[in-house]
């Protein structure tokens, strides 16, 4: 049947090609107008379903909080007046999406790993109020478009979280638990925006990828809200976290310690979650130890290392130690809680590959060093 049709669909291309072209150009014609016509079909597939996404998250923030989708522009302005959620110098409507344009110069807006720790230490995250900044820009780069749905749905969210918690609004966030798809799909795209940026990032950083960032971290260290995040989507992070991970790694621009330093830093920010700060640590400790040891391996047959992976590793040193010592500061945490395996494999021998790169590669073993104690430190407490 198969070769039948095909000798049919050979004789009618042959009969009706036109005049001056050969069967081979008509086919070749008409093999691109159907795969013309295929790729619209698949892009009109994709604006349906984001458009079947928006109006998912409409109603499931409607399910939450029926007022929310009633009280908009000026009634919604009263409503934050009324909690003071608004800072004097700006001004916005509970529809819009909420956007910070103060932090638009570059990667340096961002900051540092070791700076959010340190301003983290003594501050209770829970408390943290939701800014109310301007209107995000429409003029998106194409980068930045599959951000913008996620990003309005989750700050929406947040904003609804922060009235119902000063009283304002009535809301029944086990709605979540019916409509778990349109949370999970909706963090999963900004992890994956969020991805896509650091992948290949651009200076200065936009308005709507630093609100993504402060939008993800906020909905994680929500009292109630990052418990629905993590039941529901604590694979996903794992994933973004490892990827993150691989680009600090596998970087190799000449000018490429800004955009490092903008990775490092959200990934410091997501260790403000306890659970997630676990498992970074699980994920940094083999990542260090394994390069120790290659480059042991590298300075005692007098071989070569690739510098730049020896460069990128501070980064995650950094980040290791700072997430050790905030770890061995909470007392909250038990030692039930610590991945015991990953610690054993990263302090097994250990002292001998300081022993042996301390000569030669002294900063590096140094941080090795203070990580071990760091670690020793929290198994005798």
């Amino acid at each position: 049947y198969l070769k039948i049709s095909k000798i049919a669909l050979a004789f009618a291309i042959i009969h009706s090609k036109p005049p001056g072209k050969s069967s081979k150009e008509y086919t070749e014609h008409l093999a691109k107008t159907l795969s013309k016509q295929g790729f619209g079909w698949k892009s009109k597939a994709e604006a349906l379903e984001a458009e079947v996404l928006r109006l998912r998250q409409e109603l499931l923030l409607t399910k939450i909080c029926p007022r929310f989708h009633l009280e908009n522009d000026a009634s919604a302005e009263t409503l934050l007046d009324q909690e003071r959620l608004n800072p004097p110098s700006s001004s916005s409507q509970l529809e819009d999406s909420g956007c910070d344009v103060s932090n638009d110069s570059a990667f340096d807006s961002l900051g540092t790993a070791s700076d959010f720790l340190q301003s983290e230490r003594g501050v209770d995250t829970s408390s943290w109020g939701l800014e109310r900044v301007p209107p995000l820009d429409l003029c998106r780069t194409s980068q930045e478009e599959p951000l913008a749905a996620p990003v309005w749905f989750l700050q929406h969210l947040l904003e609804i979280r922060e009235l119902s918690e000063g009283g304002v609004l009535q809301a029944d966030f086990t709605e979540m638990e019916n409509d778990s798809f349109t949370l999970c799909n909706s963090v999963s795209r900004l992890l994956d925006g969020l991805t896509v940026f650091y992948n290949s990032p651009k200076i200065p950083v936009s308005t709507l990828l630093s609100e993504a960032v402060r939008v993800l971290i906020n909905l994680i260290t929500d009292s109630k809200l990052s418990n629905h995040v993590l039941k529901k989507c604590f694979k996903k992070l794992e994933e973004f976290k490892k990827n993150l991970i691989k680009i600090i790694l596998r970087s190799s621009g000449v000018n490429r310690f800004q955009a490092l330093q903008a990775v490092s830093h959200t990934l410091g920010l997501l260790a403000r979650n306890k659970i997630l700060r676990n498992s970074l640590i699980s994920l940094l400790l083999p990542e260090v130890r394994q390069f120790a040891e290659q480059l042991l391996e590298a300075h005692q047959v007098q071989g070569v290392y690739d510098i730049t992976q020896y460069e990128n590793i501070f980064p995650l040193c950094m980040i290791l130690e700072e997430l050790l010592e905030k770890k061995g500061e909470d007392s909250n945490i038990s030692s039930s809680e610590y991945d015991g395996e990953e610690k054993a494999k990263f302090l097994k021998n250990l002292d001998q590959i300081i022993l042996h790169l301390s000569d030669e590669f002294p900063l590096f073993s140094l941080y090795l060093w203070r990580a071990s104690v760091l670690l020793n430190s929290t198994q005798i407490q």
